[in-house]
């Protein structure tokens, strides 16, 4: 769609990030779940906007304290005291289509094998941070550690996550070992 300046044309982000929704609706979910998980620091089922601030500042996303509170206070329920997940994911929705285009207006809006394998290769490389096709236990340290998860802490841990997933027991996890883990996670009903 072309910029041409006119108040009627919808204005659109340059480039997609291809990290940010993964096309495949069942991981898409997980991690959308994890996040909200991770956000709620006291376990109440609920995101405050304190909590929130706190997230995206560790992730070294500084928001304004007084804007961001205008915004997520219009997704909380009456009577609730922060974002349940329902609302979360509704926020997280407005944000996606207003940011990104939303579902329809990408590229390649199904879920085929090869979208699936795209966006498997994007959040591989989250994690891959020397790029080496490895992860290692050095880097899902750094990882869970930036994400304020208590495993993030202890090597002995982060091992052991390692461990579970590696399958030519090199100590390492490559992409492969990567895919078929993801593919076994299973959502929790809830």
């Amino acid at each position: 769609m072309e910029n041409n300046n006119n108040n009627n044309v919808k204005k659109k982000v340059p480039t997609k990030s291809p990290s940010f929704r993964l096309r495949s609706p069942s991981l898409n979910a997980l991690r959308l779940q994890r996040i909200f998980y991770l956000f709620d620091k006291n376990g109440d089922g609920f995101i405050t906007v304190e909590e929130l601030s706190q997230a995206l500042t560790r992730l070294g996303l500084n928001a304004d304290l007084t804007d961001l509170k205008s915004t997520v206070e219009s997704y909380i329920q009456p009577g609730n005291t922060g974002l349940n997940f329902d609302d979360f994911s509704s926020l997280h929705k407005t944000l996606d289509d207003s940011f990104f285009g939303g579902p329809g207006e990408t590229d390649d809006s199904g879920s085929s094998p090869a979208a699936d394998e795209s966006d498997l290769a994007e959040a591989f490389k989250v994690f891959d941070e020397n790029g080496d096709g490895f992860i290692s236990a050095r880097e899902l340290q750094a990882v869970l550690k930036k994400l304020g998860m208590p495993e993030g802490g202890e090597m002995e841990r982060v091992e052991k996550m390692i461990v579970s997933v590696d399958r030519n027991q090199d100590g390492r996890v490559d992409f492969f070992e990567f895919k078929n883990m993801m593919r076994t996670v299973v959502i929790p009903s809830s």
